[in-house]
C-alpha cells in the first residue's frame, strides 16, 4: 500500500502512539499468561461445541486443530508486531504505521464490531446458562442479560487491576473446570462405564456413523463458529500496553496458546465423542453439562454449568477492555468520538467502554425479540469481523516484513517463522471462510449480505471523522 508525504510523515509520529500515554501498566505477568489462557477458552468451547458436534460428528475436532494452527499464526505475527512497539491500540497502531490512517480506521471499527457482537453473544450466553437452574426459569432471557451486562460493565471501570484479576480467576476457574472434566471422562473412558446407557471408546464412534455422521458439507459449514471460538486470542496484544515488560512477558504467553488449543479444545471434542454419540449433543446446552448430568453425580451439571457461565463473563470482560482501549488509540487521532478517548481517575478509558456496553444494550433488545436465535443471529456478524481483524494483522505483518528487509525498521529476534507462506496461507483460508459463509444459505448468507451496509457505514464514517483526523495531524481543513 503506497502513502503519500503526508502520511508518511502520519507514519512517523504514529510510531510513538499518544493513545498509549496515560496508562497504569498495572497487568503483572500472570495476568498476561493467564489471559492468554482465558482468550483460547470461552463459550466458543463451551457453549457452542454442543450443536457442532450435533451437526458436524467427531471430526469437529480436525476443524478445532486447523482452525487453530491459523489463529496461532495470527498471534504470532502480532506477538512480532508488538515486540516491534507494544501499544494498547495494538493492529490498530499497527494499522496506522503500516497501512495509513484508513487502515487503521477500518481495522478499528471492525474490531469494535467484532467485539461488540461478541458482547451480545456473551449476554445471550449468560441468559441462557442461567436457564438451566429452575431458579432463574421464570426470570425473561432479556432481564438476565440486562443484569449480568451492567455487573460486568461496573467491574470493568473501576481500574486495570481489577480487570487482570478477574480475568486471572476467571482462567484459573475455566482451565480447572476443562482439566477436571478430562480426568473424569478419561477415567470414564478408561474403565468402560457406560454413559447415559453407552458404553464409552472409539467402537462409539463408528457404530454412528463414523467420524462424519452427515457428511462433508455439515463439517465444513461449522468452521465460521471455530473461527468465532478462537476470537479474544490477539487480546494479549492490547494488554501488551499496560504491562511493564513486554518483551519478556509476550512470547512466553503466545508460545503456549498453541498447545492449550489442542489439549482444551481438539483433546475436548475427541474425549467428548468417545463418551456419547455425537447427536446426544445439542445446541444451546454445554456438552461438559451433557456428559456430566448423565452419569448421576449429584449437581456435576450444575457445577460445570456454573463455570461455563463464568467463561461467558471473562469473554463479556474482555470485550469491554480491548474496545476501550483500541478506541482511545482511535480518539487520539481523530478516527473515533473524542469521549471514547477519555480517562478516568483509575486510568480506564471508559468513553470507549461505556459505548461497547451501549452497543450490547442493543444485544439485551435482540434477546427480549428473539431469545431462541439471539446467539446464532450475532455469532454470524462476529465471525466476519474477526476475519477483517486478523487479515488486518497480517497484512500489517506482512508490510511490517517487507520494511525490515528494506532497512526501515528491525525485526525483533521473536519471529513467525517461514515468512511469507504462513501470512498467505492464513489469508486464504480467512477468504475461504467467507465462501463458507456464503454456501449456508441461512444466517451465514444473510449475514454476508448485510455486509455491504457495513461497508457503507464504514465510508460514512470515514468521511465524517476526515476533519477530526487532520486536526489530530495538524493539518489544515
Amino acid at each position: 500500500m503506497q502513502t503519500s508525504g503526508s502520511e508518511e510523515a502520519a507514519v512517523v509520529q504514529a510510531s510513538q502512539d499518544v493513545g498509549d500515554q496515560g496508562y497504569s501498566k498495572s497487568l503483572k505477568p500472570r495476568h498476561i499468561s493467564m489471559m492468554a489462557i482465558g482468550g483460547a477458552i470461552g463459550t466458543g468451547l463451551f457453549l457452542g461445541a454442543g450443536g457442532r458436534l450435533n451437526s458436524a460428528g467427531p471430526a469437529l475436532a480436525i476443524v478445532y486443530a486447523v482452525c487453530g494452527i491459523f489463529a496461532f499464526f495470527v498471534v504470532r505475527a502480532l506477538g512480532e508486531l508488538v515486540l516491534h512497539r507494544p501499544s494498547s491500540g495494538a493492529f490498530v497502531s499497527y494499522a496506522r504505521e503500516f497501512l495509513g490512517e484508513k487502515g487503521a480506521f477500518i481495522a478499528g471499527w471492525m474490531y469494535f464490531v467484532n467485539w461488540a457482537t461478541t458482547g451480545i453473544a456473551d449476554i445471550t450466553a449468560i441468559a441462557i446458562y442461567a436457564h438451566y437452574w429452575s431458579l432463574f426459569s421464570a426470570i425473561p432471557q432479556w432481564i438476565i442479560a440486562l443484569v449480568m451486562l451492567a455487573v460486568v460493565l461496573a467491574l470493568n471501570l473501576v481500574s486495570v487491576k481489577i480487570f487482570g484479576e478477574m480475568e486471572f480467576w476467571f482462567a484459573i476457574i475455566k482451565v480447572g473446570a476443562v482439566v477436571i472434566f478430562m480426568v473424569i471422562g478419561i477415567f470414564l473412558l478408561v474403565t468402560g462405564t457406560p454413559v447415559d446407557g453407552h458404553v464409552p471408546g472409539p467402537q462409539l464412534i463408528a457404530d454412528s456413523g463414523g467420524i462424519m455422521p452427515h457428511g462433508l458439507l455439515p463439517l465444513v459449514l461449522v468452521v465460521q463458529g471455530v473461527v468465532f471460538a478462537y476470537a479474544g486470542l490477539e487480546l494479549v496484544g492490547v494488554a501488551a500496553g499496560e504491562t511493564s515488560n513486554p518483551a519478556k512477558v509476550m512470547p512466553k504467553a503466545i508460545n503456549s496458546i498453541i498447545w492449550r488449543i489442542g489439549v482444551f479444545y481438539v483433546g475436548s471434542v475427541v474425549l467428548l465423542s468417545l463418551l456419547l454419540p455425537s447427536d446426544e449433543y445439542r445446541a444451546g446446552e454445554s456438552p461438559f453439562v451433557t456428559v456430566l448430568s448423565s452419569i448421576g453425580v449429584p449437581a456435576a451439571g450444575d457445577v460445570m454449568n456454573l463455570v461455563v457461565l463464568t467463561a461467558a463473563l471473562s469473554s463479556l470482560n474482555s470485550g469491554l477492555y480491548a474496545t476501550g482501549r483500541i478506541l482511545r488509540s482511535m480518539a487520539k487521532t481523530g478516527s473515533a468520538p473524542a469521549f471514547t478517548g477519555v480517562m478516568n481517575r483509575s486510568k480506564v478509558p471508559y468513553g470507549g467502554i461505556l459505548l461497547t456496553g451501549a452497543v450490547c444494550v442493543l444485544g439485551v433488545g435482540l434477546n427480549y425479540l428473539m431469545p431462541s436465535s439471539a446467539f446464532e443471529i450475532v455469532l454470524n456478524f462476529t465471525a466476519v469481523a474477526i476475519v477483517a481483524t486478523w487479515g488486518m494483522i497480517i497484512l500489517c505483518h506482512l508490510i511490517f516484513v517487507r520494511r525490515s528487509r528494506e532497512g526501515k525498521v528491525a525485526r525483533p529476534s521473536y519471529r513467525l517463522p517461514w515468512t511469507p507462506v504462513p501470512q498467505i496461507a492464513t489469508l486464504l483460508f480467512l477468504a475461504a471462510v467467507l465462501v463458507l459463509m456464503w454456501l449456508d444459505e441461512g444466517a451465514g448468507r444473510v449475514t454476508l449480505m448485510c455486509v455491504p451496509l457495513l461497508v457503507v457505514a464504514l465510508i460514512v464514517g470515514w468521511f465524517a471523522s476526515r476533519r477530526a483526523i487532520k486536526a489530530a495531524r495538524g493539518e489544515d481543513d
